[in-house]
This record gives C-alpha cells, sequence and structure tokens, in this order.
C-alpha cells in the first residue's frame, strides 16, 4: 500500500514565501532608489529642513539690536556738596535750561561767604583810610610850601633893603649876611620838601596799587564765594526731559557726586553692542537698515568705541534723513549692519548643518525625492539668511540644511 508524502510540498511552501519576501524587499529598495552600500538611517522628511541651491544676492553683514537713547544727555553732578532742602521739580518732567531743579543747603560755604564779606570791607576801610592819610600829608606838604614861600619873600624884601643899608654904612655886615643866610635855609628847605613831596607821591601811588589789587582780589574771591553759594541751587543746563534725579529730602550729597540727567528730546541716536570678531570691519558711516514702528529708516555709524568689556565693543549709530516717529528713549531696534556691498553668488538657507559640519559637506536630496546622499562641498561667506556654495552643488538640487545631529557617519537619509 502506497504513502502520500507531505515533505515536498511544505518545502515549496517555504521556498515562495522566502521568495516572496526577497521580492517586496528589493521593491522597496528599487523604489526608493537606495544601494545597499555605505550607512544609511531613515528619518521623517517633514521633519527635515530642505533649501534649494540657487543664484542669490549675498549681503554681508550682521544682525545688531540696539536701544535708543536722545543724541545728548547733560548729566546734573553736584558743583557743591550739601544737604538737600527742596525739589522744585520732579523726575520726567520737562525744563527749561535754567530752571531750579533743586536746592542744597551748606553751612560752610555761607560761613565762607560772610568771612569773605568782612574781609572786603575791612580792607576798603584800610584802602580809605590810607587814601585820606596820603591826602593829609599831601596837603601838609603843600602848606608847608607855602609856608616857605611867604618867608622867602619877606626875607627877599628884607634882604633888599638891608643891601641898600649895607652900601650906605647904616647897618653891620653881620646883620646883612644873617638875612642872606636865612634867605639861602628857605631856599634849601623849600628844595627839600619838593623833593619830599616827588618821593611821597611815588611811595603813595605803589602803596595805593597795591591796596587797590588786594580789594579788587578779595572782591574776586568774594565773587567766587558766592558762586559757589549759588551753585547749591541746582539748575537745568539745556532744556529737555529730566531723568534719573536720583535725590531724597535731607540727603547729603558730596561735590561732584550725579544727581540725574536731561536729555534733549529733539534728536536721537542707537546704541549697540558688537562682538569683537567685528572690530577690525567696522569703521564710521557704514549703513545699517532697520525699521520701527513700521517703517523703514537707514542710519550710519557715527561711533566706534575700541574698548572691549566682555567680548563685545560699543557702536552708535544715529538716522540718516529722518527719525522715526513716535519714538522714545530706551526702545529697542533690531537692525541690519552692512559690513560690505552685496554680491550675486551661489547660495543655500543657512540652517543648524552648518555647525555640525563646518560647511565642509552636506547631505544631497536625489531628484525622486525619497533620499539625501552625503556629499563633499567647499563654503564660503554667510550672513544670517544665506550660506554661499564654492564648490560641490549645482543650481536647482536641493539639500538638507536643518541640524544633523548624529549624522557625522551616516551616509544616506532614507525618508520614510
Amino acid at each position: 500500500m502506497d504513502r502520500k508524502i507531505e515533505a515536498k510540498k511544505y518545502r515549496f511552501n517555504l521556498l515562495v514565501v522566502i521568495g516572496a519576501i526577497v521580492f517586496i524587499i528589493g521593491a522597496w529598495w528599487a523604489i526608493a532608489g537606495t544601494d545597499f552600500s555605505g550607512n544609511f538611517l531613515k528619518v521623517e522628511k517633514q521633519r527635515l529642513r530642505i533649501s534649494e541651491v540657487k543664484h542669490a544676492v549675498l549681503e554681508d553683514y550682521i544682525p545688531v539690536r540696539g536701544q535708543v537713547k536722545p543724541s545728548r544727555s547733560v548729566y546734573l553732578d553736584a558743583i557743591e556738596g550739601g544737604r538737600v532742602e527742596e525739589v522744585l521739580i520732579e523726575e520726567g518732567a520737562e525744563v527749561k535750561a535754567g530752571d531750579i531743579i533743586l536746592r542744597l543747603s551748606n553751612t560752610n560755604l555761607q560761613l565762607d561767604v560772610i568771612s569773605r564779606e568782612a574781609q572786603v570791607s575791612e580792607q576798603l576801610n584800610n584802602l580809605r583810610n590810607t587814601r585820606l592819610a596820603i591826602d593829609q600829608a599831601t596837603l601838609n606838604l603843600k602848606s608847608e610850601i607855602v609856608e616857605i614861600d611867604y618867608q622867602l619873600t619877606k626875607l627877599k624884601r628884607s634882604l633888599k633893603q638891608k643891601k641898600r643899608l649895607f652900601a650906605r654904612k647904616l647897618i653891620s655886615e653881620d646883620d646883612y649876611l644873617a638875612t642872606k643866610d636865612e634867605v639861602r635855609y628857605f631856599e634849601q628847605r623849600k628844595a627839600l620838601v619838593i623833593e619830599r613831596q616827588a618821593t611821597d607821591k611815588l611811595v603813595r601811588k605803589v602803596q595805593l596799587e597795591q591796596l587797590e589789587n588786594s580789594v579788587a582780589q578779595l572782591q574776586k574771591n568774594l565773587k567766587v564765594a558766592r558762586k559757589n553759594l549759588e551753585n547749591l541751587n541746582v539748575k537745568a543746563p539745556v532744556s529737555g526731559k529730566l531723568t534719573a534725579l536720583n535725590v531724597e529730602l535731607g540727603e547729603s550729597k558730596a561735590r561732584g557726586q550725579r544727581l540725574g540727567q536731561v536729555d534733549k528730546l529733539d534728536s536721537f541716536k542707537v546704541s549697540a553692542l558688537v562682538d569683537e570678531f567685528y572690530i577690525a570691519r567696522l569703521q564710521k558711516n557704514q549703513v545699517a537698515r532697520a525699521k520701527a514702528n513700521g517703517e523703514n529708516f537707514q542710519l550710519t555709524v557715527s561711533k566706534i568705541y575700541s574698548q572691549v568689556s566682555s567680548g563685545q565693543f560699543e557702536i552708535e549709530l544715529k538716522f540718516e534723513d529722518k527719525t522715526p516717529g513716535n519714538i522714545r528713549r530706551g526702545q529697542t531696534i533690531q537692525m541690519k549692519l552692512e559690513l560690505a556691498d552685496g554680491e550675486n553668488a551661489l547660495v543655500i538657507d543657512k540652517g543648524g548643518f552648518i555647525q555640525d559640519t563646518g560647511g565642509n559637506w552636506i547631505f544631497v536630496v536625489n531628484q525622486a525625492g525619497t533620499r539625501a546622499v552625503k556629499r563633499s562641498i567647499r563654503s564660503g561667506r554667510s550672513n544670517p539668511d544665506y550660506v554661499e556654495i564654492v564648490d560641490g552643488l549645482q543650481p536647482g538640487e536641493r539639500v538638507v540644511v536643518s541640524s544633523y545631529g548624529n549624522y557625522e557617519d551616516i551616509q544616506q537619509l532614507i525618508f520614510n
């Protein structure tokens, strides 16, 4: 009796199943257009950022965030120290040049003014007394000369008479000579008085000049002391807005201490911090473009501060042509600071891949859009929007520009 053998049928079914599996895998790889060379990784395509290689104008610029400031701010410092007695204008108010903002008190300055006033008064009295004494001495000398002239007149008349009498032998020779000697004495005395008068005039002139100079110096010192006392009234140096007034009633302020500032609000500037990497590429009058309150504006670099702090340096920019309307002090503005003129170049969108690869390789998407293959490239300049491609890619190709993460050892990305 024959026996039915089932083994061949089982073997045939197994071969059919294996063949079907091989066929499905082969068909899938054929559809994906993927060969079996190199490492590959399956990824979700919608999670990747893909960019097209194209020609575009590559602008060499850096993004900068700036803060609006008044074009001119004048600081209020305590010229003289003192105690805050009265605050007349509060912070944030509009002021005009010369307005008294606050008053200080300083007892030492007040006493100094009183002391200097007393010195001036004393010296003025000395000057008046000296002038009076000089005038009195001058009058005395003049009076003495008048008296001498009077005596000379009488003696000369007497001498003339005695000369005639002596010639007639009516008087003695001694009487005649005595009168003659007396005339000579008064003539010599008059000459001495006149000489003393000239000398005293020079001495008194110098004495008066010294006293007048002393009075003038004391008056000048008094003027300075009064000005110092007046400086206790802190006034607005310019018209504008009073900001950062840091005072309290009864508080003591030292000389030179910052009290606040006055901002002129008729014009504004923008202050920004830039990475020290660009310090050699920045110069005055470079252009920055910004948008504020819905309007586009152009600015130019007006000042560059070379001091570097925490890896950054400060620049100031001024608005060209017009200032944005309704702009406020402290407002933040985002700007594009141009480092050079834009040039036409082959570019791709900038993405996270540039940090992962250093711009040396990239994943290029195939025409079917089913996979991306690793390819060496050479990149060039970049800005926040684009990366220049020097070699390795052609216009129209598509590349993955999102971050690669751990794709360094992967040769192909298979899109699910």
